[in-house]
């Protein structure tokens, strides 16, 4: 049976398109079938990530309004076989979004892919309200930061009002990924502490991913973290991020935390 996930954020560049990428990448190497949706119209970066800007040839736009259907605009990826994006316009505006149109090209990706995984423009206005419309699960992306955290709080209550499953009275599955971390800074109070966050949010921790200039360095590249740098704590994290998905009980833990301050998480499960 088909997931959409969303994956969102109230504030931009806290880590949405990474994550989007980076967790598609570690679904699809479980062997089930993952397609990755821009919802950025305008300002495409998920193409990029992915490594395949210059593969782009129709778009979400072209598939929306009826201009290419789905298999024409589909980019399969060349590493993993069961890995597909589709990219958003670079030209068009995001009102050229219907929602007649999102519905039927959503439909059309259920029947295709075990994991539809929607990459959310940052906010609360057309792009992103579309992109979570028909969720079943959203990954609340946060940095440790007063201001990300606040505006991931008010876009908990979107997906609690503005989402198919609201409009019908059923609950979406919400979780809580945490970006940017720095556990010595956390410490010194240059940052929210985990537990602050869970606090203030009050949903389910699905990962920790550490600072680190390795998934600056994928992303740069066109390859997402879990396939560029596997070995990296980010690519870790976010391979546990995909399994927790996937049901496993996998302890929580902070990469190169080596007081261990935050013992207390472990086996705090994302569900």
């Amino acid at each position: 049976m088909s997931t959409v996930m969303v994956v969102t954020s109230g504030k931009g560049g806290v880590g949405k398109t990474t994550t989007t990428a980076a967790l598609g990448a570690a679904l699809a190497l479980t062997g089930q079938s993952v397609v990755v949706v821009d919802f950025d119209v305008g300002l495409r970066n998920l193409d990029l990530v992915m490594g395949a800007e210059r593969r782009v040839v129709y778009d979400l736009i072209n598939v929306v309004q009826g201009d290419a259907n789905l298999s024409q605009a589909l980019i399969r990826d060349k590493r993993i076989e069961t890995l597909s994006l589709l990219p958003a316009s670079q030209t068009r505006d995001k009102d050229n979004l219907t929602i007649d149109g999102v519905d039927r090209v959503m439909a059309q990706l259920r029947e295709r892919f075990d994991w539809v995984i929607c990459d959310s423009p940052a906010g609360i206005e057309r792009g992103a309200t579309l992109a979570m419309r028909h969720a079943d699960v959203a990954v609340v992306v946060t940095n440790p930061e007063v201001s990300s955290v606040r505006d991931s709080d008010r876009i908990i209550g979107i997906l609690d009002a503005k989402t198919l499953r609201a409009e019908r009275g059923e609950a979406i599955e919400k979780y809580l990924l945490l970006t940017r971390y720095d556990a010595a800074r956390a410490e010194r109070g240059d940052m929210l502490k985990v537990d602050d966050v869970i606090d203030i949010l009050s949903i389910p921790l699905l990962g920790i991913i550490p600072e680190s200039m390795d998934v600056l360095r994928a992303s740069n590249t066109g390859t997402p973290v879990t396939l560029g740098e596997p070995n990296s704590a980010p690519a870790r994290a976010y391979m546990d991020a995909a399994r927790r998905l996937n049901g496993a009980d996998i302890p929580m833990s902070i990469p190169d935390d080596r007081r261990g301050l935050f013992g207390r998480l472990f086996g705090r499960r994302a569900a």
